[in-house]
Protein backbone atom coordinates (compact mmCIF):
# COMPACT_ATOMS: atom_id res chain seq x y z
CA UNK A 1 0.00 0.00 0.00
CA UNK A 2 1.47 2.93 -1.05
CA UNK A 3 1.90 6.26 1.81
CA UNK A 4 0.04 9.39 0.56
CA UNK A 5 2.10 12.16 0.14
CA UNK A 6 -0.65 14.83 0.11
CA UNK A 7 -3.19 15.94 2.98
CA UNK A 8 -3.45 14.01 5.70
CA UNK A 9 -6.44 12.81 7.51
CA UNK A 10 -5.23 14.22 11.07
CA UNK A 11 -7.89 13.30 13.72
CA UNK A 12 -8.16 14.98 17.16
CA UNK A 13 -9.70 12.30 18.52
CA UNK A 14 -8.25 9.23 20.77
CA UNK A 15 -9.07 5.39 21.07
CA UNK A 16 -11.57 6.42 23.29
CA UNK A 17 -13.23 9.53 22.90
CA UNK A 18 -11.57 12.66 23.41
CA UNK A 19 -13.83 14.77 20.81
CA UNK A 20 -16.45 13.41 24.01
CA UNK A 21 -13.89 13.95 26.85
CA UNK A 22 -13.66 17.98 25.76
CA UNK A 23 -17.53 18.50 25.31
CA UNK A 24 -17.94 16.72 28.63
CA UNK A 25 -14.57 17.57 31.14
CA UNK A 26 -16.24 20.62 32.22
CA UNK A 27 -19.20 19.62 33.75
CA UNK A 28 -17.39 16.48 35.41
CA UNK A 29 -17.26 15.61 39.06
CA UNK A 30 -13.94 16.17 40.81
CA UNK A 31 -12.80 12.88 41.92
CA UNK A 32 -13.51 11.73 45.49
CA UNK A 33 -10.20 12.56 47.76
CA UNK A 34 -8.42 10.75 50.69
CA UNK A 35 -5.45 10.91 52.36
CA UNK A 36 -5.38 7.53 53.82
CA UNK A 37 -4.62 5.66 51.13
CA UNK A 38 -1.30 7.64 49.46
CA UNK A 39 0.55 5.39 47.61
CA UNK A 40 4.15 4.78 48.91
CA UNK A 41 6.94 6.49 48.02
CA UNK A 42 9.55 3.88 47.63
CA UNK A 43 8.36 2.78 44.57
CA UNK A 44 11.02 0.35 42.70
CA UNK A 45 13.23 1.34 39.65
CA UNK A 46 11.33 0.82 35.78
CA UNK A 47 10.94 -2.35 35.21
CA UNK A 48 13.94 -3.20 32.76
CA UNK A 49 14.19 -5.08 29.61
CA UNK A 50 14.41 -8.54 30.10
CA UNK A 51 15.92 -11.81 27.68
CA UNK A 52 13.63 -14.35 28.60
CA UNK A 53 11.87 -14.83 25.38
CA UNK A 54 13.91 -14.58 21.93
CA UNK A 55 11.28 -14.14 19.07
CA UNK A 56 7.95 -12.44 19.72
CA UNK A 57 5.67 -12.28 16.69
CA UNK A 58 2.52 -10.60 16.44
CA UNK A 59 -0.16 -10.33 13.93
CA UNK A 60 -0.47 -7.24 12.95
CA UNK A 61 -4.58 -6.97 13.18
CA UNK A 62 -7.30 -8.82 14.59
CA UNK A 63 -8.20 -11.55 12.01
CA UNK A 64 -11.09 -13.94 14.03
CA UNK A 65 -13.83 -12.56 16.85
CA UNK A 66 -17.17 -13.64 17.94
CA UNK A 67 -19.24 -13.53 15.94
CA UNK A 68 -16.38 -12.25 13.50
CA UNK A 69 -14.51 -9.25 13.26
CA UNK A 70 -15.23 -6.45 10.50
CA UNK A 71 -19.67 -7.12 11.08
CA UNK A 72 -19.77 -3.59 11.83
CA UNK A 73 -22.17 -4.05 14.96
CA UNK A 74 -21.68 -2.00 18.28
CA UNK A 75 -20.61 -5.22 20.35
CA UNK A 76 -18.45 -3.10 22.89
CA UNK A 77 -15.26 -3.35 24.05
CA UNK A 78 -13.03 -4.02 26.79
CA UNK A 79 -14.24 -7.89 27.28
CA UNK A 80 -12.02 -9.10 30.64
CA UNK A 81 -12.88 -12.68 30.57
CA UNK A 82 -12.39 -15.95 32.82
CA UNK A 83 -12.30 -19.66 31.81
CA UNK A 84 -15.02 -21.66 33.39
CA UNK A 85 -15.75 -25.21 34.64
CA UNK A 86 -18.43 -26.09 31.76
CA UNK A 87 -15.32 -24.73 29.48
CA UNK A 88 -16.88 -21.72 28.29
CA UNK A 89 -14.87 -18.34 28.13
CA UNK A 90 -17.38 -16.13 29.88
CA UNK A 91 -17.01 -12.21 29.78
CA UNK A 92 -18.04 -8.71 29.85
CA UNK A 93 -18.32 -5.79 27.51
CA UNK A 94 -18.70 -1.56 27.81
CA UNK A 95 -20.59 0.58 25.90
CA UNK A 96 -22.14 -1.68 23.64
CA UNK A 97 -24.92 -3.93 22.52
CA UNK A 98 -22.83 -7.07 23.34
CA UNK A 99 -24.38 -10.03 21.30
CA UNK A 100 -28.06 -8.96 21.53
CA UNK A 101 -29.76 -5.36 20.27
CA UNK A 102 -29.68 -3.25 23.52
CA UNK A 103 -27.08 -0.96 24.32
CA UNK A 104 -25.57 -1.00 27.61
CA UNK A 105 -23.02 0.76 29.67
CA UNK A 106 -21.79 -2.68 31.07
CA UNK A 107 -23.00 -6.35 29.75
CA UNK A 108 -21.99 -10.03 30.52
CA UNK A 109 -21.65 -12.62 27.77
CA UNK A 110 -20.34 -16.12 27.11
CA UNK A 111 -18.08 -17.12 24.26
CA UNK A 112 -18.33 -20.52 23.05
CA UNK A 113 -15.95 -22.61 20.63
CA UNK A 114 -12.85 -21.66 19.70
CA UNK A 115 -10.47 -18.76 17.59
CA UNK A 116 -12.34 -18.91 14.10
CA UNK A 117 -15.23 -20.89 15.10
CA UNK A 118 -16.61 -18.43 17.92
CA UNK A 119 -20.18 -17.94 18.68
CA UNK A 120 -21.30 -15.41 21.43
CA UNK A 121 -24.50 -14.94 24.06
CA UNK A 122 -25.81 -12.48 25.07
CA UNK A 123 -26.54 -12.96 29.41
CA UNK A 124 -26.99 -9.71 31.62
CA UNK A 125 -26.94 -6.28 31.55
CA UNK A 126 -27.90 -5.35 35.25
CA UNK A 127 -24.53 -6.05 36.99
CA UNK A 128 -23.23 -3.28 39.45
CA UNK A 129 -23.85 0.54 40.13
CA UNK A 130 -22.09 3.58 39.32
CA UNK A 131 -21.49 5.08 42.77
CA UNK A 132 -20.40 8.81 41.15
CA UNK A 133 -22.37 11.28 39.17
CA UNK A 134 -21.20 11.10 35.59
CA UNK A 135 -19.46 8.05 35.56
CA UNK A 136 -20.58 4.82 34.02
CA UNK A 137 -20.09 1.19 34.54
CA UNK A 138 -17.08 -0.62 33.38
CA UNK A 139 -15.76 -3.75 33.79
CA UNK A 140 -12.12 -4.41 34.38
CA UNK A 141 -11.59 -8.11 35.52
CA UNK A 142 -13.27 -11.09 35.97
CA UNK A 143 -12.53 -14.70 37.52
CA UNK A 144 -14.12 -17.91 37.59
CA UNK A 145 -13.63 -19.83 40.85
CA UNK A 146 -14.89 -23.29 42.04
CA UNK A 147 -18.29 -22.86 39.65
CA UNK A 148 -18.59 -19.30 40.23
CA UNK A 149 -18.07 -15.81 38.16
CA UNK A 150 -16.73 -12.64 39.69
CA UNK A 151 -16.64 -9.03 38.04
CA UNK A 152 -14.62 -5.84 38.91
CA UNK A 153 -16.79 -3.14 37.86
CA UNK A 154 -15.36 0.84 38.24
CA UNK A 155 -16.53 3.90 37.81
CA UNK A 156 -15.18 5.31 34.71
CA UNK A 157 -15.84 9.03 33.94
CA UNK A 158 -17.48 9.90 31.13
CA UNK A 159 -14.57 11.44 29.48
CA UNK A 160 -12.46 7.98 30.70
CA UNK A 161 -10.27 10.61 32.40
CA UNK A 162 -10.65 9.34 36.38
CA UNK A 163 -11.65 5.88 38.01
CA UNK A 164 -13.17 6.69 41.63
CA UNK A 165 -14.51 3.76 42.57
CA UNK A 166 -14.97 -0.22 42.04
CA UNK A 167 -16.67 -3.00 43.58
CA UNK A 168 -16.49 -7.10 42.94
CA UNK A 169 -20.08 -8.61 41.74
CA UNK A 170 -20.71 -12.30 42.23
CA UNK A 171 -22.60 -14.68 39.87
CA UNK A 172 -23.70 -18.03 40.87
CA UNK A 173 -25.88 -19.06 37.90
CA UNK A 174 -23.10 -18.82 35.51
CA UNK A 175 -23.87 -14.62 34.45
CA UNK A 176 -27.50 -14.94 34.60
CA UNK A 177 -27.81 -12.55 37.40
CA UNK A 178 -25.73 -10.98 39.84
CA UNK A 179 -25.46 -9.87 43.50
CA UNK A 180 -22.79 -7.22 44.93
CA UNK A 181 -23.12 -4.62 47.86
CA UNK A 182 -25.19 -1.80 47.30
CA UNK A 183 -24.66 -0.05 50.24
CA UNK A 184 -21.01 1.05 49.72
CA UNK A 185 -18.10 -0.05 46.84
CA UNK A 186 -15.35 -2.13 48.27
CA UNK A 187 -12.50 0.28 46.62
CA UNK A 188 -12.90 4.06 46.91
CA UNK A 189 -10.76 7.25 46.30
CA UNK A 190 -9.24 6.43 43.11
CA UNK A 191 -7.38 3.28 44.81
CA UNK A 192 -7.21 -0.03 43.16
CA UNK A 193 -10.00 1.03 41.37
CA UNK A 194 -8.87 -1.05 38.05
CA UNK A 195 -9.15 -4.45 39.16
CA UNK A 196 -7.78 -7.37 37.01
CA UNK A 197 -8.10 -11.35 38.27
CA UNK A 198 -5.47 -12.91 37.79
CA UNK A 199 -6.43 -15.67 35.37
CA UNK A 200 -5.57 -19.21 36.69
CA UNK A 201 -6.96 -20.92 33.78
CA UNK A 202 -9.99 -23.20 34.01
CA UNK A 203 -12.02 -22.73 36.82
CA UNK A 204 -8.74 -21.07 38.60
CA UNK A 205 -7.55 -24.80 38.37
CA UNK A 206 -3.81 -23.47 38.66
CA UNK A 207 -3.51 -21.32 41.32
CA UNK A 208 -0.92 -22.43 44.05
CA UNK A 209 -3.14 -22.17 46.69
CA UNK A 210 -6.55 -21.13 47.94
CA UNK A 211 -6.51 -17.41 47.56
CA UNK A 212 -7.61 -14.92 44.36
CA UNK A 213 -5.31 -12.82 43.34
CA UNK A 214 -6.01 -9.56 41.67
CA UNK A 215 -3.94 -6.77 40.27
CA UNK A 216 -4.95 -3.15 40.89
CA UNK A 217 -3.64 0.51 39.13
CA UNK A 218 -4.92 3.99 41.57
CA UNK A 219 -6.72 6.36 39.83
CA UNK A 220 -7.23 5.11 36.08
CA UNK A 221 -7.42 2.69 34.19
CA UNK A 222 -4.84 4.62 31.42
CA UNK A 223 -2.89 7.74 31.17
CA UNK A 224 -5.45 10.42 32.02
CA UNK A 225 -5.26 12.68 29.20
CA UNK A 226 -6.49 15.80 30.75
CA UNK A 227 -4.02 15.08 34.23
CA UNK A 228 -7.37 15.59 36.52
CA UNK A 229 -5.54 12.69 38.40
CA UNK A 230 -1.79 10.92 38.50
CA UNK A 231 -1.39 8.60 35.91
CA UNK A 232 -0.99 5.12 36.86
CA UNK A 233 2.62 4.08 36.64
CA UNK A 234 2.36 1.64 39.76
CA UNK A 235 0.66 -2.04 39.26
CA UNK A 236 -0.24 -3.51 42.31
CA UNK A 237 -1.08 -6.89 43.79
CA UNK A 238 -4.10 -7.91 46.24
CA UNK A 239 -5.36 -11.64 47.40
CA UNK A 240 -8.30 -12.64 48.94
CA UNK A 241 -9.52 -16.48 49.81
CA UNK A 242 -11.90 -17.89 47.54
CA UNK A 243 -14.91 -18.12 49.60
CA UNK A 244 -14.64 -14.36 50.59
CA UNK A 245 -13.63 -12.63 47.54
CA UNK A 246 -16.53 -9.80 47.82
CA UNK A 247 -15.18 -9.52 51.66
CA UNK A 248 -13.29 -6.41 51.32
CA UNK A 249 -12.55 -6.66 54.86
CA UNK A 250 -10.56 -10.24 53.71
CA UNK A 251 -8.37 -8.67 50.96
CA UNK A 252 -4.81 -8.06 51.68
CA UNK A 253 -2.52 -6.36 49.79
CA UNK A 254 1.45 -6.91 49.07
CA UNK A 255 3.63 -4.69 51.04
CA UNK A 256 6.79 -5.60 50.09
CA UNK A 257 9.58 -8.12 50.60
CA UNK A 258 11.50 -9.94 53.00
CA UNK A 259 15.23 -11.18 52.98
CA UNK A 260 14.19 -14.05 50.83
CA UNK A 261 12.35 -12.06 48.36
CA UNK A 262 9.37 -13.79 49.47
CA UNK A 263 6.02 -11.11 49.66
CA UNK A 264 4.95 -9.16 52.74
CA UNK A 265 1.08 -8.64 53.07
CA UNK A 266 -0.86 -6.18 54.69
CA UNK A 267 -4.58 -5.85 55.04
CA UNK A 268 -4.02 -2.10 55.71
CA UNK A 269 -4.40 -1.03 51.87
CA UNK A 270 -2.22 1.96 52.35
CA UNK A 271 0.72 -0.03 53.23
CA UNK A 272 0.34 -1.41 49.52
CA UNK A 273 3.95 -1.52 47.76
CA UNK A 274 3.84 -1.93 43.33
CA UNK A 275 5.00 -4.96 42.51
CA UNK A 276 5.76 -3.41 38.94
CA UNK A 277 6.73 0.15 38.37
CA UNK A 278 7.05 1.97 34.97
CA UNK A 279 6.67 5.54 34.70
CA UNK A 280 8.40 6.00 30.90
CA UNK A 281 6.46 8.14 28.97
CA UNK A 282 6.11 7.61 25.23
CA UNK A 283 5.03 9.54 21.84
CA UNK A 284 6.21 12.95 23.77
CA UNK A 285 5.94 14.45 20.51
CA UNK A 286 3.67 14.28 17.66
CA UNK A 287 2.80 15.93 14.61
CA UNK A 288 -0.40 15.42 13.75
CA UNK A 289 -2.67 18.54 16.21
CA UNK A 290 -4.97 17.47 18.81
CA UNK A 291 -3.39 14.08 19.34
CA UNK A 292 -2.78 12.49 22.62
CA UNK A 293 1.07 12.65 23.41
CA UNK A 294 3.20 12.23 26.12
CA UNK A 295 1.35 9.30 27.57
CA UNK A 296 2.44 6.54 30.49
CA UNK A 297 2.70 2.92 29.56
CA UNK A 298 0.29 0.97 32.72
CA UNK A 299 -3.44 0.50 31.81
CA UNK A 300 -6.20 -1.92 32.28
CA UNK A 301 -5.07 -5.20 30.22
CA UNK A 302 -4.79 -8.75 32.16
CA UNK A 303 -2.38 -10.84 33.54
CA UNK A 304 -2.27 -14.98 32.85
CA UNK A 305 -0.42 -17.39 34.31
CA UNK A 306 1.23 -19.36 31.20
CA UNK A 307 1.12 -22.98 32.15
CA UNK A 308 3.14 -24.02 29.68
CA UNK A 309 5.67 -21.84 30.07
CA UNK A 310 5.20 -21.42 33.91
CA UNK A 311 5.37 -17.76 33.57
CA UNK A 312 3.17 -14.88 34.36
CA UNK A 313 1.97 -12.10 31.43
CA UNK A 314 0.82 -8.58 31.71
CA UNK A 315 -0.64 -6.97 28.30
CA UNK A 316 -0.97 -3.62 29.21
CA UNK A 317 -1.50 -0.61 26.17
CA UNK A 318 -1.54 3.02 25.36
CA UNK A 319 -2.78 5.20 22.42
CA UNK A 320 -0.21 3.39 20.09
CA UNK A 321 1.39 0.50 21.45
CA UNK A 322 0.81 -2.74 23.11
CA UNK A 323 3.35 -3.43 26.20
CA UNK A 324 3.65 -6.70 27.42
CA UNK A 325 5.55 -8.13 30.84
CA UNK A 326 6.42 -10.90 32.05
CA UNK A 327 7.37 -12.41 35.67
CA UNK A 328 8.32 -16.04 37.24
CA UNK A 329 5.80 -14.97 40.07
CA UNK A 330 2.69 -12.71 41.09
CA UNK A 331 4.86 -10.59 42.46
CA UNK A 332 7.74 -10.31 40.36
CA UNK A 333 10.18 -9.17 39.43
CA UNK A 334 8.47 -8.37 36.32
CA UNK A 335 10.52 -7.29 33.30
CA UNK A 336 9.35 -5.63 29.47
CA UNK A 337 9.61 -8.64 26.74
CA UNK A 338 8.48 -6.22 24.02
CA UNK A 339 6.75 -3.25 23.18
CA UNK A 340 4.60 -3.02 19.45
CA UNK A 341 4.40 0.26 18.17
CA UNK A 342 1.41 0.92 15.55
CA UNK A 343 1.52 4.47 14.63
CA UNK A 344 -0.34 7.38 14.72
CA UNK A 345 -4.23 6.52 13.15
CA UNK A 346 -6.27 6.65 11.27
CA UNK A 347 -5.50 2.73 11.31
CA UNK A 348 -6.20 0.32 8.20
CA UNK A 349 -7.59 -2.87 9.33
CA UNK A 350 -4.79 -5.02 8.20
CA UNK A 351 -2.93 -3.04 10.78
CA UNK A 352 -3.97 -1.78 14.04
CA UNK A 353 -3.49 -1.65 18.03
CA UNK A 354 -6.22 -1.64 20.65
CA UNK A 355 -7.19 -0.87 24.51
CA UNK A 356 -8.22 -3.97 26.79
CA UNK A 357 -5.45 -5.99 25.87
CA UNK A 358 -5.45 -9.46 27.55
CA UNK A 359 -4.99 -13.07 26.84
CA UNK A 360 -7.38 -15.58 27.50
CA UNK A 361 -6.28 -18.87 29.09
CA UNK A 362 -8.47 -20.70 27.10
CA UNK A 363 -6.60 -20.18 24.08
CA UNK A 364 -2.79 -20.85 24.97
CA UNK A 365 -1.65 -23.88 23.49
CA UNK A 366 -0.11 -26.93 25.72
CA UNK A 367 3.56 -25.57 25.42
CA UNK A 368 2.25 -21.71 26.33
CA UNK A 369 3.72 -20.37 22.66
CA UNK A 370 1.03 -19.77 21.18
CA UNK A 371 -1.50 -17.21 22.41
CA UNK A 372 -4.43 -15.23 21.26
CA UNK A 373 -4.40 -11.73 21.99
CA UNK A 374 -8.15 -9.75 22.73
CA UNK A 375 -8.17 -6.00 21.84
CA UNK A 376 -10.58 -3.31 20.76
CA UNK A 377 -10.23 -0.44 18.57
CA UNK A 378 -13.63 2.25 19.18
CA UNK A 379 -14.96 3.68 15.99
CA UNK A 380 -15.64 6.80 18.17
CA UNK A 381 -11.77 7.35 18.64
CA UNK A 382 -10.43 7.32 14.64
CA UNK A 383 -8.97 4.04 14.69
CA UNK A 384 -11.03 3.45 11.72
CA UNK A 385 -12.74 5.62 9.09
CA UNK A 386 -15.92 6.86 11.06
CA UNK A 387 -18.78 4.74 11.68
CA UNK A 388 -16.34 1.61 11.04
CA UNK A 389 -16.29 -1.28 13.85
CA UNK A 390 -13.72 -3.59 12.96
CA UNK A 391 -12.15 -4.45 16.11
CA UNK A 392 -15.03 -3.29 18.51
CA UNK A 393 -16.25 -6.66 19.50
CA UNK A 394 -14.13 -9.95 21.16
CA UNK A 395 -11.85 -9.52 18.67
CA UNK A 396 -8.55 -12.12 18.72
CA UNK A 397 -5.15 -11.65 17.03
CA UNK A 398 -2.62 -14.48 17.08
CA UNK A 399 0.49 -14.10 18.96
CA UNK A 400 3.82 -16.80 18.89
CA UNK A 401 6.59 -16.79 21.77
CA UNK A 402 10.07 -18.82 22.09
CA UNK A 403 11.77 -18.98 25.19
CA UNK A 404 15.14 -18.50 24.82
CA UNK A 405 17.71 -20.97 24.94
CA UNK A 406 21.67 -21.00 25.05
CA UNK A 407 23.13 -21.60 22.05
CA UNK A 408 26.34 -21.88 19.77
CA UNK A 409 26.20 -20.66 16.33
CA UNK A 410 26.29 -23.27 14.09
CA UNK A 411 26.09 -21.57 10.32
CA UNK A 412 29.06 -22.34 7.62
CA UNK A 413 30.57 -19.08 5.89
CA UNK A 414 28.30 -19.33 2.63
CA UNK A 415 28.48 -15.46 1.51
CA UNK A 416 24.66 -17.00 -0.97
CA UNK A 417 22.81 -17.93 2.24
CA UNK A 418 20.53 -15.23 3.20
CA UNK A 419 19.74 -15.96 6.89
CA UNK A 420 16.61 -14.13 6.80
CA UNK A 421 14.80 -16.57 5.36
CA UNK A 422 15.97 -18.98 8.29
CA UNK A 423 12.85 -20.93 10.30
CA UNK A 424 11.81 -18.51 12.98
CA UNK A 425 13.22 -15.27 11.83
CA UNK A 426 11.09 -12.35 13.25
CA UNK A 427 11.31 -9.25 11.95
CA UNK A 428 12.08 -6.04 14.89
CA UNK A 429 11.20 -2.58 13.77
CA UNK A 430 10.60 1.01 15.42
CA UNK A 431 6.80 0.57 13.72
CA UNK A 432 5.14 -0.48 10.74
CA UNK A 433 3.18 1.91 8.71
CA UNK A 434 0.73 -0.47 6.79
CA UNK A 435 0.21 -4.51 7.47
CA UNK A 436 3.34 -6.88 9.20
CA UNK A 437 7.16 -7.08 8.43
CA UNK A 438 7.09 -9.60 5.89
CA UNK A 439 7.57 -7.67 2.87
CA UNK A 440 11.46 -6.79 4.40
CA UNK A 441 12.21 -10.51 3.67
CA UNK A 442 9.97 -12.04 0.82
CA UNK A 443 12.62 -11.53 -1.44
CA UNK A 444 10.65 -8.62 -3.38
CA UNK A 445 13.01 -5.21 -3.90
CA UNK A 446 10.48 -3.08 -5.56
CA UNK A 447 8.16 -3.40 -2.72
CA UNK A 448 7.93 -0.30 0.54
CA UNK A 449 7.19 -0.07 4.08
CA UNK A 450 8.01 2.62 6.51
CA UNK A 451 7.79 3.53 9.85
CA UNK A 452 5.97 6.66 9.35
CA UNK A 453 3.80 7.13 13.18
CA UNK A 454 3.33 10.42 13.18
CA UNK A 455 6.12 10.98 16.07
CA UNK A 456 8.85 13.12 16.00
CA UNK A 457 11.50 10.34 16.51
CA UNK A 458 15.18 10.10 17.48
CA UNK A 459 15.67 6.53 16.12
CA UNK A 460 14.38 3.96 12.90
CA UNK A 461 15.66 0.21 12.81
CA UNK A 462 14.90 -2.82 10.92
CA UNK A 463 15.90 -6.40 11.17
CA UNK A 464 15.25 -9.68 12.38
CA UNK A 465 15.18 -11.78 15.81
CA UNK A 466 15.84 -16.19 15.65
CA UNK A 467 15.35 -18.81 18.05
CA UNK A 468 19.26 -19.75 18.03
CA UNK A 469 22.57 -17.67 17.43
CA UNK A 470 23.73 -17.08 14.06
CA UNK A 471 27.32 -15.77 12.73
CA UNK A 472 27.15 -13.05 10.61
CA UNK A 473 29.16 -10.13 9.02
CA UNK A 474 27.27 -8.39 6.08
CA UNK A 475 23.65 -6.89 5.68
CA UNK A 476 22.20 -5.51 2.38
CA UNK A 477 19.48 -3.09 3.03
CA UNK A 478 16.94 -1.99 0.01
CA UNK A 479 15.32 1.21 0.49
CA UNK A 480 11.48 1.56 -0.06
CA UNK A 481 9.77 4.44 -1.62
CA UNK A 482 11.56 8.20 -0.82
CA UNK A 483 8.51 10.53 0.24
CA UNK A 484 8.74 14.77 0.42
CA UNK A 485 8.63 14.38 4.34
CA UNK A 486 10.75 11.37 5.21
CA UNK A 487 11.71 7.74 4.20
CA UNK A 488 15.72 7.72 4.83
CA UNK A 489 18.22 8.11 7.52
CA UNK A 490 20.12 10.96 8.09
CA UNK A 491 23.63 9.26 7.85
CA UNK A 492 24.66 5.45 7.11
CA UNK A 493 22.93 3.52 9.31
CA UNK A 494 24.84 1.36 12.22
CA UNK A 495 24.34 -2.32 12.42
CA UNK A 496 23.36 -3.58 16.03
CA UNK A 497 23.97 -7.79 16.82
CA UNK A 498 21.37 -8.63 20.18
CA UNK A 499 23.77 -10.65 22.49
CA UNK A 500 22.63 -11.93 25.05
CA UNK A 501 19.38 -10.05 25.35
CA UNK A 502 20.96 -7.01 24.60
CA UNK A 503 21.41 -5.01 21.17
CA UNK A 504 25.25 -4.24 20.59
CA UNK A 505 27.49 -2.24 18.35
CA UNK A 506 29.04 -4.58 15.53
CA UNK A 507 32.02 -2.47 15.25
CA UNK A 508 32.81 -0.33 12.23
CA UNK A 509 30.61 -0.36 9.22
CA UNK A 510 31.63 -0.61 5.74
CA UNK A 511 28.78 0.83 3.06
CA UNK A 512 28.91 0.26 -0.65
CA UNK A 513 28.27 2.43 -2.29
CA UNK A 514 28.23 5.34 0.16
CA UNK A 515 25.02 6.12 1.51
CA UNK A 516 24.04 9.75 1.33
CA UNK A 517 21.93 10.36 4.01
CA UNK A 518 18.96 12.45 2.21
CA UNK A 519 16.57 11.45 -0.28
CA UNK A 520 18.92 10.57 -3.16
CA UNK A 521 19.60 7.45 -1.56
CA UNK A 522 16.90 6.93 -3.49
CA UNK A 523 14.04 4.29 -3.59
CA UNK A 524 14.47 0.75 -3.72
CA UNK A 525 18.24 0.71 -4.20
CA UNK A 526 20.55 -1.98 -2.21
CA UNK A 527 23.28 -0.71 0.40
CA UNK A 528 25.66 -3.30 1.50
CA UNK A 529 26.91 -3.05 5.25
CA UNK A 530 30.10 -4.99 6.00
CA UNK A 531 31.08 -5.39 9.59
CA UNK A 532 33.75 -7.57 11.22
CA UNK A 533 32.68 -11.16 12.01
CA UNK A 534 30.30 -11.58 15.16
CA UNK A 535 27.40 -13.93 16.61
CA UNK A 536 23.97 -12.94 18.04
CA UNK A 537 20.67 -14.03 18.15
CA UNK A 538 19.40 -10.79 16.33
CA UNK A 539 20.37 -8.19 13.89
CA UNK A 540 19.30 -4.55 12.77
CA UNK A 541 20.63 -1.56 10.81
CA UNK A 542 19.63 1.41 12.90
CA UNK A 543 19.85 5.15 13.08
CA UNK A 544 18.14 8.57 13.12
CA UNK A 545 15.40 9.09 10.35
CA UNK A 546 15.51 11.69 8.03
CA UNK A 547 12.75 14.28 6.52
CA UNK A 548 9.92 16.77 8.28
CA UNK A 549 8.36 13.92 9.46
CA UNK A 550 11.23 11.63 10.63
CA UNK A 551 10.87 8.13 9.38
CA UNK A 552 12.48 5.41 7.27
CA UNK A 553 11.86 2.88 4.56
CA UNK A 554 12.77 -0.39 3.13
CA UNK A 555 12.04 -2.88 0.78
CA UNK A 556 14.45 -5.77 1.58
CA UNK A 557 17.41 -6.97 4.47
CA UNK A 558 18.87 -9.60 3.54
CA UNK A 559 22.01 -11.53 6.24
CA UNK A 560 24.44 -13.39 5.57
CA UNK A 561 27.85 -14.75 7.17
CA UNK A 562 30.53 -14.58 4.32
CA UNK A 563 33.89 -15.62 5.90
Amino acid sequence: MRRSTGTRLVLSLSLCGVLTATVLASSQAAPPSGDGAAARSDAPANAPVGDFFSTVDIDPAATVGAPSVGDNVNHGDLWPNCWADDDHVYTAYGDGVGFGDVYSDIGVARITGTPGQLTGEQLATEVSQAWTPEHSRKPTGMACVDGDLYLAVQDLAFDFNDAPAATIARSTDKGQTWEWDTEAPMFGDGVFTTVMFLDYGKDYANAPDDYVYAYGLDHNWRDSFNDRVPDPVDLYLGRVPKDAVTDRGAWEFVSGTDDSGEPTWSADIADRSPVLHDDRHIYQDVFGEGRVENTTVLSQGGVVYNEGLDRYLYTSWTEYTFEFYESPTPWGPWERFDSRDFGGYPWPTTKHGGYGVTIPSKYISEDGRSMWIQSNVCPCGGGFPPGEHWAYTYSLRQMHVEPRVETEPENAADPAHNLATEPGTTGVERAIHFGGPSVYNDGELTASQDDWNDERKTESWWGYTWPREYTVDRVVYTTGEMFGDGGWFTDAPRVEVRQDGVWTDAGAVTVEPPYPGDASAGPNRSYTLTFPETAGDGVRVIGAPGGDRTFTSIAELEVYYGG
